[in-house]
């Protein structure tokens, strides 16, 4: 099968002046905020606890009348495990400051991507027409968390400079800044409706942020069993969005009531002296968390029981083997894992059914397309590649 290459040029797509998107209200928090000062916490309201209430219930009930069936084209296991690489987009990035650091999907247009990179910009791509759609520019230092709204042409990124944006994609312009921690920001995910962000930080907290008017609601801090902040390295909601999960650099996976901000579970992922937790990630039916280490182990819990039942060890023969992102499809079906290699594992057997190793360096993101019928995975050798039949 022939391999794509692709070096894209970096050209914006042409257009009219940009504008923001209507459906954000970034009022003057992009200009008024200095680059040191946090945004003061509003808090969350009743009206707020109601919305994320009944979307859970929404989705809750949806979920019954889907029962066990698996969506109709989703991809077989056999297929899957003959999947060969289709595409290799290679300039997405700069050449000069190489390093492609996350990966995300959209849900509504799953031929386009945003990847956030080493030369302080995200882009948001096609991969049908190999074309960029955006060149996202304003963070002023890498960008390690990319996230592409679920239903809308809006991206949501986070830098080690400490802040969040929120971008327009077709215009390729930030619609707000929202500055809710003091250190670098290592996790970033979207509520189940579309309205609130969850990031976290190496200072310690997690936020709840309004991403149409770009305020903070609130932060909670992340303490160990002595009182001492804990800093965190990823996060992500739970499907129904009462829930989210953070994970720590002392190798704890801490589990939180959104409507009441406190801490009701913790799991221990880290063993050895590498314990910190790189990636966290709930499946579908919201049953189960696969979370990754520094330990170069993927553990699958089971959130009714509060255990873990299984741990996958993808590079058991390999001493240095990293693991840097985990991700279930949107059936709950299968699990990718992203490091050294990547990996697809068929899900309550956990066999390992395919793995790729066209990298060369260590993959930052994998996501699965529509219906795992392609494997997409960035890395920092700058490559995003397709996976499929």
């Amino acid at each position: 099968m022939n391999v794509q290459n692709i070096n894209t040029t970096h050209q914006p797509p042409a257009g009219t002046a940009p504008t923001v998107p209507p459906s954000l209200d970034t009022g003057d928090n992009s200009s008024t905020v200095d680059s040191n000062q946090l945004q003061e916490e509003i808090g969350i309201s009743e009206d707020v606890i109601n919305t994320l209430q009944e979307r859970a219930s929404q989705l809750t009930a949806e979920r019954k009348r889907r029962g066990k069936t698996v969506p109709e084209g989703l991809a077989r296991s056999r297929a899957i495990s003959e999947y060969q690489q289709l595409a290799n987009h290679v300039g997405l990035h700069s050449a000069s400051m190489p390093g492609i650091n996350c990966l995300d999907i959209s849900k509504t247009s799953p031929e386009r991507i945003v990847t956030g990179g080493n030369d302080k910009t995200a882009v948001v791509f096609d991969l049908s027409t190999s074309q960029v759609i955006s060149i996202l520019k304003g963070h002023n230092k890498k960008v390690t968390q990319v996230v592409y709204h679920p239903s809308e042409e809006l991206v949501f990124t986070g830098s080690p400079d400490t802040t969040l944006r929120v971008w327009g994609v077709e215009q390729g312009q930030c619609a707000s800044i929202i500055r809710a921690h003091k250190g670098p920001v290592t996790g970033l995910s979207i509520h189940a409706t579309g309205d609130y962000l969850l990031s976290c930080s190496s200072d310690g907290q997690w936020a709840f942020s309004d991403l149409r008017h770009g305020r903070v609601l609130v932060r909670i801090s992340a303490v160990d069993k002595s009182g001492s902040i804990q800093a965190l390295t990823c996060a992500q909601f739970h499907p129904d969005g009462l829930i989210l999960g953070t994970g720590t650099a002392d190798g704890e996976v801490k589990i939180w009531d959104v409507k009441e901000r406190r801490n009701v579970a913790n799991f221990a992922h880290g063993s050895g002296t590498n314990q910190l937790v790189t990636a966290v990630a709930f499946s579908e039916n919201g049953y189960y968390l696969a979370t990754s280490g520094g330990d170069s182990q993927v553990k699958l819990w089971d959130l009714r029981k509060l255990k873990n039942f299984k741990t996958l060890i993808p590079g058991e023969d390999q001493p240095s083997y990293e693991i840097c992102d985990v991700e279930f499809d949107q059936s709950g079906s299968y699990l990718a894992v992203a490091g050294t290699d990547v990996r697809v594992y068929l899900c309550k057997q956990w066999d390992q059914l395919v793995s790729f190793n066209a990298h060369t360096a260590p993959a930052t993101g994998v996501r699965f397309g529509e219906n795992a019928t392609t494997v997409i995975s960035a890395s920092r050798d700058r490559s995003v590649k397709v996976f499929g039949t």
